[in-house]
């Protein structure tokens, strides 16, 4: 019951967000969101960074634009992943200390199934591969990966460690849109968006190498 009332607070968590808050999925409109709260600006956006690990109402790759349009790449960046280091070790833990029946909640079932059958072989290569590769589904897995026996600062330092580099090049998506360099913004842009595809459609033989068993 304790566990059904957890997974029935986040799916109304995060509709009201979605719906009271929609804006947030606009990157114009939650550029001014975080922009108006001025010194407190990157509280701000550490804070929705955190929660759209664990609740996902806010794309996460929006909000990377957005603080490399505010802060620039680097500053940028430092924000985003103290967010993500903050959200994934919430996520972590609660699927840790609530078990699989929470994180059903949360997680689709074909999703978790095809994470069971990966990470038995493949462990925390699976993991960080996951987080590597832009446009996988890496909050769902800082859920179903608190279920594996991997030490829960090792999981941590994986999803950050395995973030980063996609994160910081989104981040300069988002610094080159900021001084007006749209040509630069739009072909690295559309690396990463290739990047993303290939991983997706490759992500089986991917998960074998970084196993080390190509």
């Amino acid at each position: 019951m304790h566990l059904l009332a957890l997974g029935l607070a986040f799916v109304v968590v995060t509709v009201l967000v979605q719906r009271h808050f929609g804006f947030l999925t606009d990157a114009q409109a939650l550029r001014e969101f975080i922009r108006g709260y001025g010194i407190l600006a990157p509280v701000v956006l550490v804070v929705l960074q955190t929660v759209q690990v664990v609740a996902a109402p806010i794309p996460g790759q929006v909000l990377a634009v957005v603080a490399g349009y505010l802060f620039g790449a680097w500053w940028g960046t430092v924000y985003n992943m103290i967010g993500i280091t903050i959200g994934s070790t919430v996520a972590f833990w609660l699927s840790r200390r609530y078990g699989r029946a929470y994180v059903e909640n949360i997680v689709h079932e074909g999703a978790l199934e095809q994470f069971d059958a990966v990470s038995d072989d493949y462990g925390r290569p699976t993991l960080f591969f996951v987080f590597l590769v832009p446009g996988l589904p890496d909050d769902v897995i800082c859920f179903a990966g608190g279920l594996t026996d991997i030490p829960l600062w090792q999981l941590v330092v994986i999803a950050v460690v395995g973030r980063t580099p996609a994160f910081f090049l989104v981040n300069v998506v988002g610094g080159l849109l900021g001084t007006d360099r749209f040509a630069a913004a739009l072909a690295l842009a559309i690396v990463l968006a290739v990047i993303s595809v290939l991983g997706y459609l490759y992500r089986d033989l991917l998960v074998r190498f970084f196993g080390g068993n190509p």
